[in-house]
């Protein structure tokens, strides 16, 4: 199974929703503004990807300041506390397909995964 946290506003996830279209690949779209991912699946998610939770933080969001994220360090469950809470924080677009996940930052990242 496949899929894919998507903001439709944004372009990078737009041309990782093509990419899922061209190769034929079903897939389930969650619009994570909408629908936030939970600590539990973001966990998962971190974890696939093999990065620390901060690392799937939007560094040049004004929520990101206003929450003075850069200011002290947060422990992992903290981060992914404060990701739920913030979606708009999260690194997009994100595919988990068939136990591996990709940030599209490059939209290669992503083609990577569907390759394995």
């Amino acid at each position: 199974m496949t899929t894919i946290y998507h903001n439709p506003r944004c372009s990078k996830s737009r041309a990782a929703v093509e990419l899922l279209d061209s190769r034929k690949i079903e897939y389930t779209v969650v619009k994570y503004l909408e629908t936030p991912p939970t600590e539990k699946e973001l966990s998962e998610i971190v974890a696939m990807l093999g990065i620390p939770p901060q690392q799937l933080a939007r560094r040049g969001e004004a929520v990101f300041k206003e929450l003075g994220l850069g200011e002290k360090p947060l422990s992992d469950k903290e981060w992914l506390a404060v990701l739920a809470a913030n979606p708009k924080l999260i690194e997009r677009p994100i595919v988990v397909h068939e136990g591996q996940a990709a940030i599209g930052r490059p939209i290669e990242n992503i083609a990577a995964i569907l390759d394995n």
